[in-house]
């Protein structure tokens, strides 16, 4: 809608859920870790040593799973807390409407894939940031970053 010679916009983030998929990420993939301490199972630890902890040397199971749920949680995320047809219903509320879009359903249809198609950048821009700093470990083959 125009107001005053200047158009509306609706503001859709690329990355909608922010920090969030990583932190639910690492917390998932530190479950086994938690389990083999508590359990004290030969086979559990040795899987987790060899495959999840990134504390001798960078498994790239460990990486890959990584990159995939910070992609699945970002999806999860976003579903949880944008909601299109609240935004659909308050444009169609208070008048406005997106040009060549029907109000109500259309609109709700129309944002959800919008936002479902400008999520997968902001997913995978968000796991290569978290995983760059293993890729970077297992290159230079340093133990750890100073910072």
């Amino acid at each position: 809608k125009t107001y005053g010679g200047a158009s509306t916009y609706i503001p859709m983030k690329v990355n909608q859920a922010g920090v969030i998929p990583i932190i639910f990420a690492s917390s998932l993939l530190y479950l086994p870790v938690l389990a083999s301490t508590i359990i004290h199972s030969t086979w559990l630890t040795n899987f987790v040593n060899n495959n999840l902890s990134n504390q001798n040397h960078i498994s790239w199971w460990y990486v890959g799973s990584y990159f995939t749920l910070i992609i699945f949680f970002t999806y999860f995320y976003t579903a949880i807390t944008f909601n299109p047809a609240d935004v659909a219903d308050n444009m169609k509320k208070y008048g406005g409407f997106i040009p060549g879009i029907r109000p109500g359903k259309p609109t709700s249809d129309y944002l959800s894939h919008i936002l479902t198609r400008i999520t997968l950048p902001g997913a995978m821009f968000l796991g290569a940031i978290a995983v760059l700093p293993f890729i970077a470990q297992g290159a230079w083959k340093v133990q750890s970053f100073p910072f």
